[in-house]
């Protein structure tokens, strides 16, 4: 079925916006200014630009509060539907698990590559895939191993070029990078919790999506606020915390680099208007298309992070991470059956045809969210 305009709208705002916030993240960790002992140097604030990123979260709760009051009398809107009677606090261990997971995320992305990270985040199937077994009770079938089988290699394709190639004048070496690629994968784990956590106890309230994103980031930005006081006085470990202080995170320091620094402003704003725009984008999608349509942008969103690293600099070009990518996208397509696996592939004996395999996982995944 041919797209509406609308959809190809949203799909572009997903890609584009979604490109921007890991490019303006980047972006920020590159810019050098003067911090609060005079000195400039770069801009290595990860848990400052978590918060940041929590406060582009709480603009979607804006929003949906904007959309709900003006469609109040006029029946609603697609967006804001759903149950409105739930105890908020629910969502909590989500934004704590999205706390920890993009605190993670961002000092990773201080250590490797923009296209990297974004590379690396495609390991969150993994996870989620291992989680649902353990804790939902879910079957893995075909498709989705032979997705996760790809992840993998493409991953440690992209993994082992890192480490055998540098781009030129790139001061952070190879223990950086594979630092850097390891949180992001850590991350992955703490953010396949949440999207477990989420299913299992979230999904069955009909939360509208836009109001759940929005509490996770009041929660998250809350929390965070708290901790950034907690890390101003708490020393860094070695490698870490290159702040005037030596602590884990020197807010202060950031916020005198942030006005110190018209781009870096920039690209600290950019971080925060393209989250939000990103999760409405991605919202939409998901209920105006399919999850499934959401991984697919999701995946060219990556290309776009790849192709605008290459362009500015920020590496060099390697094929063999073409390789890998190639690899990563055909496991993330087959995971979400955007490619039928090939019949040829061996089966379980006994096992049902792949077309009956998924009719069945479809209803188990039916009973899991009426249980």
């Amino acid at each position: 079925m041919a797209w509406s305009s609308y959809q190809k709208f949203l799909a572009l705002m997903m890609v584009v916006t979604g490109s921007i916030n890991t490019l303006s993240t980047k972006w920020a960790d590159k810019i050098s200014s003067v911090g609060t002992d005079g000195v400039s140097r770069e801009f290595d604030h990860p848990f400052l630009q978590a918060a940041a990123m929590f406060l582009g979260e709480m603009l979607c709760l804006f929003t949906f509060k904007i959309i709900h009051w003006r469609t109040r009398n006029t029946g609603g809107h697609p967006l804001t539907q759903g149950n409105q009677s739930f105890n908020p606090f629910i969502l909590m261990p989500a934004a704590m698990f999205d706390l920890i997971g993009t605190s993670i995320m961002y000092i990773g992305l201080t250590l490797t590559y923009a296209s990297s990270f974004q590379m690396f985040r495609g390991s969150i199937i993994i996870f989620v895939a291992l989680f649902s077994v353990i804790f939902l009770g879910k079957q893995i079938i075909r498709r989705e191993s032979i997705g996760i089988a790809s992840v993998i290699c493409g991953l440690f394709i992209v993994g082992i070029t890192d480490f055998l190639y540098q781009a030129p004048g790139d001061s952070k070496g190879r223990n950086s990078l594979i630092t850097g690629n390891l949180l992001i994968v850590l991350a992955q784990v703490v953010s396949a919790c949440q999207m477990v956590y989420e299913e299992k106890y979230v999904a069955g309230l009909n939360i509208p999506s836009m109001q759940a994103v929005g509490l996770e980031g009041v929660f998250g930005f809350s929390v965070l606020s708290v901790l950034l006081v907690v890390f101003y006085f708490t020393p860094a470990p070695p490698h870490f915390g290159h702040n005037p202080r030596g602590v884990v995170e020197d807010a202060i320091d950031g916020l005198v680099q942030i006005g110190n620094s018209p781009l870096l402003m920039v690209a600290i704003m950019g971080t925060v208007v393209s989250i939000a725009f990103y999760n409405f984008a991605g919202i939409s999608v998901t209920k105006e298309m399919s999850a499934t349509t959401r991984m697919v942008l999701d995946s060219i969103r990556t290309l776009v992070i790849w192709t605008v690293s290459l362009g500015v600099k920020w590496q060099a070009f390697h094929w063999q991470h073409l390789v890998g990518f190639g690899v990563l996208i055909f496991g993330t397509c087959a995971y979400n059956g955007v490619i039928p696996p090939p019949r040829c592939w061996p089966r379980r004996a006994g096992a049902p045809p792949a077309h009956d395999e998924e009719a069945i996982q479809v209803a188990n995944d039916d009973a899991t969210e009426t249980d």
